[in-house]
C-alpha cells in the first residue's frame, strides 16, 4: 500500500494563500482548487520502502501527483491521479512512526468495498486536518456533481470494481500553463521528526464548546500568571479525591499546543514543564496511543523519596471542530520494570482540552483554550486553598497544574512558534486553467485510492535523486493550514414545522409498548442493565437564529419513540439486522408501525457486540420534510447530516472527558450503511472502521457497568429554513452489563 505524507512551509517569497474568484471562466460556478508539496510513501516491487517528495494538485474532485511543482515546470506529466469519488470515506488513524520521522496517517477507502484503499500521511496534526477537509471539499464537488445529474459513461465508469493492484496506461497528457493556486505547503523541504519542529474533541468542559448539559459545577479558586484554577464543587460524598483543573488562553493554534505538549525532547520540554526531568517514549500503539517514561524533579519530592519515576499512558483524540482532547493515565509495562533506587511513582490520571478560540475583528492572531484536569488528594487540596504557602505548593499536583502557566509563557518567549501554525484561510475560485474539464473526465476516471495504489511505468518506485527525501538533521518547520469549506446545499424560504415532519393528514396510531427485544426497559434510574428514553433537555441544539449568532436551544421531546432497544454478541459486525426473522421490525407489531428507524451501532471487541436502537413514528413520513429527504436521500446527503450528541451522566470522569459532549457527524467519523425498505430505513455504524472510536469504546466498556450514558439523534440543519433543529431520538443505558447480551441467531 502507498501512502502520502505532507509537508507544509512558507514559498520563496513568503506568501500564504490568497482569494481569487474569477468569473472568466463562464457559467459562474466555483471549482476549488488545493495544491502543495507532499511526500509519497510506499513500498517497491522488491519489499523496500520508499520516501519521495511530490506535488499534490486537487482541482474540483480530480486528483493528481507530480514529481515537481507544475506551475515552475509547465509541460510536466503527473505520475498519479484519479477521481475523489461520493463512496469516498476519510480515515484518521493518527500518529505513526515512518523512518524515525513522526507521521500523522489518514487512509482513503470507499466505504462500499474497503478493500479499495491507500493511506497518506502528514508532518502534523494541523496538516492532516487540512487534507481532510480539502478531500471533503472534493468530494461534495463530486456529490454535487451527482445531484445534477451526470452522463452515462461516467455512471457506467462509477459502478466498475475497481482493481487496486491492476497496471495503469501511461499519462497522455499533462497539465500546463496552471495558474498560482491556493496552496497546502509550498515545499520542497526534507521530512522531519516532529519535536525538532516545536522549537520544540470538545465536550462543554469550558465555553460554550459542548451540546450536552455540563454535569461538573466548577468554581474558580485561584488565578495566578493569566491562568485560572477550579475545582469542581458539584459533588461533595467522596471525600478523598477532589476534581481540579488549571485553564489558560494560549496565544497559539491547538494544533501547536497539541504538538508541544506531546513532545518529549529534554531541552524543549526543561523550557516550559518544571515538574518532569526526563521523558522519552517506551511504546507506540494504534495512532493515539503511547507509552512514556520519566523522573520527576526532585524539589517536588519528599527527601525520603528523593527519586521517583513513572510509567504512564497518553491517548489523545481529535473532534471533528478541531479540538483535542489527551488522556494520561498510570500503566506498566515490561520494558520499564522497576529500577534500583527510584520509587516508582503512581500517577493520578490527568486530560488535557485543548480548543481553538475564534479571533477577534482587529487581529488574525490564534488563540486556544487549554485545560488541565486532574484528580487531587482532597485533604491536601484543602489546605492550599486556605493556606497558599502549604506543602502542596511543592507538591506534585501543584506542579502540574502550573504546567498550563509555563506552556502559556513558553509560547508567548518564543514569537516562530506563536505564529508558527497561524491559519491561512483557503478560498473558492473559479479555475481558468488550461486543463479543461473534459480533459479531466477523459483520463481521470481511476477513483484516487486506486491511482495511489496503482501501479504506473511512471511508478513512485523509481528513484528521482533530484529530490529524494533523506531523513536526517537539519530539520525544517513546517505550516499548518485549515479550511474555509463553503456550503453547497441550496436554499429553500419556507422554516419547518415539527408537526410538519409526520404527515399531518393522517390520524396517529398507538404505538404498542410491549415490544419484546433482548434488553429491557428500567422502570427508573435505580434500575441497571437496561434503558430509558430520556427527554431532549438534557441536550443542547442549533436554534432558529443559529446561521447568524451560533445560538443553541435546549432540545424539546424527541419526534420519534424508542420502542425497543436489543443488546446482542456477534462474531463478526452484522448489516441489515432488520431482516433477521427474529429483529423486532418482522414482528408481526413492527410490520404494522408507519415507519421505523433502526440504529444498528457495530461494536467492536471479543466477541462483537450490536446496540440495536429502534424509534417508531406514530404516522408516516411528510414527503415534503427533512424527515423524508433524510430517509429516502442519497447516502452522500445521510452522511453529512447523520448526527449523534453523546453524554455519560454519570461515571469516571475520564470516561467523561474521551466520550465528550460535542455532536459529531456520524458518516463523516465512521462507516455508515443505509438500507431503506419497506417502512424502516436502518443505519449500521461500523465503529471499528476508525481507530479513534475504537480507542474511545475500549474505554468505555472497561467501565460500562459503571455508566449511565445518554445519546441524542439528529439531523443535521445547515440552512435557515431547517432551523430550528429538532431531536430525532434519545436513549439513555443504564449501567450495561456486558455478559448480558444475548447470542444472535444465524
Amino acid at each position: 500500500m502507498d501512502a502520502v505524507a505532507t509537508g507544509s512551509e512558507l514559498n520563496k517569497s513568503g506568501s500564504g494563500g490568497s482569494e481569487r474568484s474569477d468569473d472568466s471562466g463562464g457559467g459562474g460556478g466555483g471549482i476549488f482548487e488545493y495544491s502543495g508539496w507532499v511526500y509519497h510513501l510506499g513500498v517497491n516491487s522488491i519489499g523496500h520502502e520508499y520516501c519521495h517528495l511530490r506535488f499534490l494538485f486537487i482541482r474540483g474532485k480530480y486528483v493528481a501527483m507530480y514529481k515537481r511543482d507544475p506551475h515552475e515546470n509547465p509541460g510536466i506529466k503527473p505520475i498519479r491521479r484519479g477521481v475523489v469519488g461520493p463512496t469516498l470515506m476519510v480515515e484518521e488513524l493518527g500518529r505513526r512512526k515512518v523512518n524515525n520521522g513522526d507521521l500523522y496517517v489518514l487512509r482513503f477507502y470507499n466505504r462500499l468495498d474497503e478493500t479499495k484503499k491507500g493511506d497518506i500521511a502528514c508532518a502534523t496534526a494541523g496538516e492532516a486536518r487540512g487534507w481532510m477537509e480539502a478531500f471533503d471539499q472534493a468530494k461534495q464537488q463530486a456529490e454535487l456533481e451527482l445531484s445534477k445529474g451526470i452522463s452515462a459513461r461516467d455512471k457506467l465508469n462509477m459502478e466498475n470494481e475497481i482493481n487496486l493492484e491492476g497496471h495503469r496506461p501511461r499519462v497522455r497528457r499533462y497539465a500546463h500553463g496552471l495558474r498560482k493556486l491556493i496552496r497546502i505547503g509550498q515545499g520542497p523541504e526534507k521530512l522531519l521528526r516532529q519535536s525538532s519542529k516545536l522549537s520544540s474533541r470538545t465536550d462543554g468542559f469550558e465555553g460554550d464548546g459542548g451540546d450536552a448539559v455540563e454535569a461538573h459545577q466548577w468554581k474558580c479558586v485561584f488565578t495566578l500568571a493569566g491562568i485560572r484554577i477550579f475545582e469542581d464543587v458539584s459533588d461533595h460524598k467522596n471525600g478523598k479525591t477532589v476534581l481540579a483543573k488549571s485553564v489558560g488562553v494560549i496565544d497559539a493554534t491547538a494544533d501547536t499546543v497539541f504538538e508541544v505538549i506531546l513532545n518529549t525532547d529534554q531541552q524543549k520540554r526543561y523550557e516550559w514543564d518544571t515538574l518532569i526531568c526526563d521523558l522519552e517514549l517506551v511504546d507506540s500503539y494504534d495512532g493515539h496511543y503511547d507509552v512514556v517514561y520519566g523522573t520527576y524533579d526532585s524539589k517536588y519530592l519528599s527527601r525520603w523519596h528523593s527519586k521517583q519515576d513513572f510509567v504512564f499512558s497518553r491517548q489523545w483524540f481529535r473532534g471533528q471542530d478541531g479540538t483535542y482532547t489527551i488522556l494520561q493515565c498510570p500503566a506498566i509495562h515490561k520494558k520499564k520494570p522497576p529500577i534500583h533506587g527510584y520509587r516508582r511513582a503512581k500517577v493520578n490520571p490527568t486530560s488535557w482540552e485543548i480548543r481553538n478560540l475564534s479571533t477577534s475583528g482587529a487581529s488574525n492572531s490564534p488563540r486556544c483554550l487549554v485545560t488541565h484536569t486532574l484528580e487531587i488528594n482532597s485533604s491536601s487540596w484543602c489546605r492550599w486553598k486556605n493556606n497558599q504557602n502549604s506543602k502542596f505548593q511543592r507538591s506534585i499536583p501543584h506542579a502540574l497544574l502550573f504546567q498550563v502557566a509555563g506552556l502559556k509563557e513558553y509560547i508567548a518567549a518564543n514569537p516562530a512558534l506563536h505564529h508558527e501554525n497561524a491559519t491561512t484561510v483557503v478560498h473558492s475560485k473559479i479555475s481558468d486553467a488550461s486543463i479543461s474539464s473534459a480533459e479531466c473526465e477523459d483520463e481521470m476516471q481511476d477513483e484516487f485510492y486506486d491511482a495511489i495504489t496503482a501501479d504506473s511505468s511512471t511508478s513512485d518506485e523509481e528513484s528521482d535523486d533530484d529530490q529524494k527525501l533523506v531523513l536526517q538533521e537539519p530539520r525544517v518547520k513546517l505550516k499548518n493550514i485549515s479550511w474555509a469549506i463553503t456550503s453547497l446545499a441550496l436554499k429553500r424560504t419556507a422554516a419547518p414545522d415539527l408537526s410538519e415532519e409526520l404527515d399531518p393528514h393522517v390520524t396517529p396510531i398507538t404505538i404498542p409498548s410491549d415490544l419484546h427485544c433482548s434488553l429491557w426497559k428500567g422502570k427508573d434510574d435505580n434500575d441497571t442493565n437496561c434503558w430509558a428514553s430520556p427527554t431532549g433537555k438534557g441536550f443542547m441544539i442549533r436554534g432558529k437564529n443559529y446561521l447568524k449568532d451560533s445560538s443553541k436551544v435546549v432540545g424539546g421531546d424527541p419526534l420519534l419513540k424508542l420502542v425497543g432497544v436489543d443488546w446482542l454478541t456477534v462474531d463478526k459486525s452484522v448489516d441489515r439486522i432488520a431482516l433477521h426473522p427474529k429483529c423486532l421490525v418482522q414482528s408481526e407489531a413492527g410490520k404494522k408501525l408507519p415507519f421505523i428507524l433502526v440504529i444498528n451501532l457495530q461494536v467492536p471487541a471479543k466477541p462483537n457486540y450490536s446496540l440495536v436502537l429502534y424509534y417508531a413514528a406514530d404516522r408516516p413520513i411528510n414527503k415534503n420534510s427533512l424527515l423524508a429527504k433524510f430517509v429516502d436521500g442519497s447516502d452522500a446527503f445521510r452522511d453529512s447530516r447523520f448526527k449523534l450528541i453523546p453524554s455519560i451522566v454519570e461515571g469516571y470522569w475520564m470516561v467523561k472527558r474521551a466520550v465528550g459532549t460535542k455532536a459529531c457527524l456520524l458518516g463523516k467519523a465512521v462507516t455508515c450503511k443505509y438500507f431503506r425498505q419497506d417502512n424502516f430505513l436502518e443505519i449500521d455504524v461500523d465503529i471499528g472502521s476508525s481507530s479513534v472510536a475504537r480507542s474511545v469504546i475500549g474505554l468505555v466498556l472497561g467501565y460500562v457497568t459503571s455508566l449511565v450514558v445518554d445519546l441524542a439523534i439528529l439531523i443535521e440543519a445547515k440552512e435557515e429554513s431547517e432551523l430550528p433543529e429538532y431531536i430525532l431520538g434519545t436513549v439513555r443505558l443504564n449501567r450495561l452489563k456486558i455478559e448480558s447480551a444475548v447470542p444472535l441467531e444465524a
